[in-house]
């Protein structure tokens, strides 16, 4: 995953949001939400996650690459697996799916949200805009391998009962996964690091902002253990309230795996359309597809060993509404990043699809 430029000096809100949210979950650990917490432990919850990932993108500027690229990605992994491990703990055989349902909707959003919305707003203010289709293939290549051996196997496998794996099949699938996007990072910060370059820039060329000082480094990374185990005991507080909150209206416990992908990728998401206005599409989807593969590179993995100490089984096979959609989108996504250039017309055609999914998450 490529990190935005990232400022020598930490912004206020920054320094403010982890001892807030700190704050928050102090006040709220042990208690039943009431009509007052709920909102307060939501709002902490986002503005942590927020506060986590611009942290690691300190630090991972600090430190450059490949290992910044490692940070920031293990970061957003780690808030993404506690999210999950947390729900499904409490959530019993009900969320299950739960990891399933959350990986799913993060390849999903970046395929066809982020990427849609790169598309869109970038050819809007450019007309045209291209990137590199040696650089945008190879990640798909990458992405469609680990959805596959993750997400759709399980539903065709015999060893076990349902969309599952055994856990000899699980854990090929955790060293497949992480073997894969290990090779990945390699090749994306060192073997072939200009290839994800902007079109127009070299190898040698100054992209980022100047390094932070390494007490800037050590502040964050700070702040950024705080946020993380704010989010960790955010996340465990709320859901229960959350749970209930989707039940009652009718959703399927999907929604919340939706939800979670959502609030993880919404700073990747903001950083993505940035990079697409300022005529730099390339680091837009570099941002899209490296978030997305390190969602199911170190997720999958994560859950693997996480499953050693969970009750119940681990479903991750997708059923065939969500194999139609995985489809679509890899059939559009083969279509659009194999040209090298963007119109609007392009991130018109992944909004649909996003909006698709998104409609039928609630309303399947």
């Amino acid at each position: 995953m490529t990190a935005e430029p990232t400022v020598t000096v930490l912004p206020r809100w920054s320094l403010f949001v982890p001892p807030l949210a700190l704050a928050v979950l102090v006040v709220s650990w042990g208690r039943d939400l009431g009509f007052v917490l709920v909102p307060l432990v939501c709002a902490g919850l986002a503005a942590a996650v927020i506060a986590a990932v611009h942290h690691a993108e300190v630090v991972a500027h600090r430190v450059g690459e490949p290992f910044g690229t490692l940070i920031l990605a293990i970061a957003v992994t780690v808030i993404e697996v506690a999210l999950i491990v947390t729900l499904m703990a409490s959530g019993g055989d009900k969320a299950a799916a739960l990891a399933r349902d959350t990986v799913f909707a993060a390849v999903m959003i970046t395929c066809n949200g982020i990427v849609g919305l790169a598309l869109l707003v970038g050819p809007l203010r450019h007309r045209v805009q291209e990137f590199q289709a040696q650089a945008t293939g190879g990640a798909l290549a990458v992405l469609v391998t680990l959805v596959t051996l993750s997400l759709v196997l399980p539903t065709f496998t015999t060893s076990t009962a349902g969309p599952t794996f055994s856990g000899a099949q699980l854990a090929f699938a955790g060293i497949a996964s992480l073997v894969m996007y290990g090779v990945f990072v390699f090749v994306q910060t060192v073997r072939h690091r200009d290839y994800f370059l902007p079109v127009g820039a070299d190898d040698t060329e100054e992209t980022h902002a100047p390094a932070p000082s390494g007490r800037t480094a050590l502040a964050s990374l700070g702040l950024l253990l705080c946020c993380l185990v704010v989010v960790v005991g955010l996340a465990k507080t709320v859901s229960p309230t959350l749970e209930d909150a989707v039940a009652s209206a009718g959703a399927p416990l999907s929604v919340v795996g939706v939800a979670i992908a959502l609030l993880v990728l919404m700073p990747e998401t903001v950083a993505a359309v940035r990079a697409a206005l300022r005529d730099r599409l390339q680091t837009s989807l570099n941002l899209a597809l490296g978030s997305a593969l390190a969602s199911i590179g170190l997720t999958i993995p994560a859950i693997a060993i996480a499953s050693i100490w969970l009750n119940g089984p681990l479903v991750l096979g997708l059923g065939a509404k969500e194999m139609v959609l995985l489809a679509l989108t890899v059939a559009v996504s083969t279509l659009t990043l194999a040209t090298g250039r963007a119109t609007l017309l392009q991130g018109a055609v992944h909004l649909v699809v996003f909006s698709g999914f998104l409609f039928l998450a609630v309303t399947p």
